[in-house]
Protein backbone atom coordinates (compact mmCIF):
# COMPACT_ATOMS: atom_id res chain seq x y z
CA UNK A 1 0.00 0.00 0.00
CA UNK A 2 1.42 3.40 -1.06
CA UNK A 3 0.27 6.47 1.34
CA UNK A 4 -0.64 9.83 -0.83
CA UNK A 5 2.05 12.43 0.84
CA UNK A 6 -1.25 14.44 2.02
CA UNK A 7 -1.77 11.05 3.98
CA UNK A 8 1.78 11.06 5.04
CA UNK A 9 1.66 14.58 6.29
CA UNK A 10 -1.39 14.34 8.26
CA UNK A 11 -0.34 10.84 9.94
CA UNK A 12 3.10 12.74 10.61
CA UNK A 13 1.38 15.71 11.55
CA UNK A 14 -1.10 14.36 14.07
CA UNK A 15 1.44 12.71 15.82
CA UNK A 16 3.43 15.27 16.15
CA UNK A 17 0.69 17.14 17.70
CA UNK A 18 -0.37 13.72 19.85
CA UNK A 19 3.11 13.75 21.15
CA UNK A 20 2.06 16.90 23.75
CA UNK A 21 -1.60 17.29 23.69
CA UNK A 22 -1.55 20.35 25.45
CA UNK A 23 1.02 22.26 23.75
CA UNK A 24 0.09 24.62 20.23
CA UNK A 25 2.14 23.71 17.41
CA UNK A 26 2.42 25.87 14.46
CA UNK A 27 2.02 24.80 10.62
CA UNK A 28 4.77 26.31 9.91
CA UNK A 29 6.83 24.31 12.52
CA UNK A 30 5.26 21.19 11.20
CA UNK A 31 5.81 22.34 7.93
CA UNK A 32 9.83 23.14 8.61
CA UNK A 33 10.36 19.73 10.41
CA UNK A 34 9.12 17.69 7.08
CA UNK A 35 10.70 20.02 4.40
CA UNK A 36 6.97 20.41 2.91
CA UNK A 37 4.89 24.17 2.06
CA UNK A 38 3.03 25.29 4.86
CA UNK A 39 0.39 26.38 2.19
CA UNK A 40 0.18 22.54 1.51
CA UNK A 41 0.23 21.34 4.77
CA UNK A 42 -2.09 23.72 5.96
CA UNK A 43 -4.38 21.80 3.62
CA UNK A 44 -3.71 19.09 5.35
CA UNK A 45 -4.66 20.28 9.08
CA UNK A 46 -7.74 21.96 7.76
CA UNK A 47 -9.12 18.28 6.76
CA UNK A 48 -8.03 17.09 10.43
CA UNK A 49 -9.42 19.92 11.91
CA UNK A 50 -12.56 19.38 10.45
CA UNK A 51 -12.67 15.50 11.29
CA UNK A 52 -12.52 16.74 14.91
CA UNK A 53 -8.56 15.08 15.30
CA UNK A 54 -7.00 18.66 15.94
CA UNK A 55 -8.22 22.25 16.98
CA UNK A 56 -6.92 25.14 15.19
CA UNK A 57 -6.49 28.11 17.54
CA UNK A 58 -6.12 31.61 16.58
CA UNK A 59 -3.44 34.24 17.79
CA UNK A 60 -0.40 34.69 19.55
CA UNK A 61 0.33 30.81 21.32
CA UNK A 62 -1.97 29.92 18.74
CA UNK A 63 -1.40 26.88 16.30
CA UNK A 64 -2.84 23.35 16.34
CA UNK A 65 -2.97 20.69 19.68
CA UNK A 66 -4.13 17.01 19.55
CA UNK A 67 -7.95 16.91 20.24
CA UNK A 68 -8.85 13.37 20.21
CA UNK A 69 -8.12 10.26 22.22
CA UNK A 70 -4.95 8.51 21.08
CA UNK A 71 -5.72 5.63 22.35
CA UNK A 72 -8.97 5.15 20.58
CA UNK A 73 -7.55 6.89 16.70
CA UNK A 74 -5.87 4.06 14.74
CA UNK A 75 -3.85 4.89 12.00
CA UNK A 76 -6.40 3.77 9.46
CA UNK A 77 -8.70 6.79 10.95
CA UNK A 78 -6.29 9.01 9.63
CA UNK A 79 -5.41 7.58 6.19
CA UNK A 80 -9.37 7.26 5.29
CA UNK A 81 -9.56 11.19 5.53
CA UNK A 82 -7.33 11.22 2.64
CA UNK A 83 -7.41 7.70 0.76
CA UNK A 84 -10.19 5.57 -1.11
CA UNK A 85 -8.76 2.66 -0.09
CA UNK A 86 -11.66 0.30 -1.37
CA UNK A 87 -10.41 -0.67 -5.04
CA UNK A 88 -13.25 -0.90 -7.82
CA UNK A 89 -13.34 -4.02 -9.77
CA UNK A 90 -11.91 -1.62 -12.59
CA UNK A 91 -9.13 -0.49 -10.32
CA UNK A 92 -7.90 -4.26 -9.90
CA UNK A 93 -7.51 -4.52 -13.29
CA UNK A 94 -4.02 -6.07 -13.90
CA UNK A 95 -2.74 -7.50 -17.24
CA UNK A 96 -3.22 -11.21 -17.27
CA UNK A 97 -5.75 -11.04 -14.90
CA UNK A 98 -8.08 -13.09 -16.52
CA UNK A 99 -4.93 -15.94 -16.52
CA UNK A 100 -5.05 -18.59 -13.97
CA UNK A 101 -1.27 -17.08 -12.90
CA UNK A 102 -2.97 -13.51 -13.21
CA UNK A 103 -5.49 -14.51 -10.71
CA UNK A 104 -3.44 -16.33 -8.54
CA UNK A 105 -1.29 -13.11 -8.27
CA UNK A 106 -4.24 -11.36 -7.66
CA UNK A 107 -5.52 -12.77 -4.88
CA UNK A 108 -1.83 -12.98 -3.38
CA UNK A 109 -1.97 -8.80 -3.73
CA UNK A 110 -5.53 -8.16 -2.86
CA UNK A 111 -4.94 -10.72 0.81
CA UNK A 112 -1.68 -8.42 1.44
CA UNK A 113 -3.86 -5.14 1.08
CA UNK A 114 -6.41 -6.80 3.15
CA UNK A 115 -3.64 -7.51 5.91
CA UNK A 116 -2.31 -4.63 5.71
CA UNK A 117 -5.57 -2.82 6.06
CA UNK A 118 -5.89 -4.71 9.27
CA UNK A 119 -3.05 -3.80 10.91
CA UNK A 120 -3.20 -0.24 10.29
CA UNK A 121 -6.70 -0.81 11.66
CA UNK A 122 -5.36 -2.04 14.88
CA UNK A 123 -2.44 0.02 15.33
CA UNK A 124 -3.61 3.18 17.76
CA UNK A 125 -1.71 6.77 18.12
CA UNK A 126 -1.14 5.57 21.63
CA UNK A 127 0.68 2.52 20.26
CA UNK A 128 2.99 4.59 17.71
CA UNK A 129 4.13 7.05 20.62
CA UNK A 130 5.22 4.52 22.63
CA UNK A 131 6.96 2.60 19.70
CA UNK A 132 8.54 6.30 18.81
CA UNK A 133 9.73 7.14 21.68
CA UNK A 134 11.29 3.61 22.28
CA UNK A 135 13.31 3.87 19.16
CA UNK A 136 14.61 7.11 20.70
CA UNK A 137 15.55 5.86 23.66
CA UNK A 138 17.12 3.07 21.76
CA UNK A 139 19.19 6.14 19.48
CA UNK A 140 20.13 7.70 22.46
CA UNK A 141 21.39 4.62 24.31
CA UNK A 142 23.61 4.10 21.68
CA UNK A 143 25.18 7.62 20.71
CA UNK A 144 29.04 7.92 22.51
CA UNK A 145 28.86 9.78 25.33
CA UNK A 146 29.55 13.47 24.87
CA UNK A 147 33.46 14.65 25.51
CA UNK A 148 34.06 16.76 29.11
CA UNK A 149 36.86 18.70 29.72
CA UNK A 150 39.28 16.23 31.85
CA UNK A 151 38.81 16.89 35.93
CA UNK A 152 40.77 17.07 38.64
CA UNK A 153 40.26 15.44 42.19
CA UNK A 154 38.07 18.69 43.21
CA UNK A 155 36.10 18.60 39.86
CA UNK A 156 38.05 21.74 38.82
CA UNK A 157 39.17 21.35 35.16
CA UNK A 158 42.38 20.58 34.36
CA UNK A 159 44.66 22.18 31.44
CA UNK A 160 46.37 20.32 28.90
CA UNK A 161 50.07 21.24 30.83
CA UNK A 162 48.49 18.88 33.76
Amino acid sequence: MRLQKNTLLALYSVLEFAFDPTRHVSASEIAQKYDVSPHHLAKVLSELARSGYVESVRGVGGGYRFAANARRVTLMDIILLFEDIAPTAADRRELGESTPVGQALASVMLEIDEIAQATLSSITLATMLQWIERNRQARDARKPPARSAARGPSGEAMSEAG
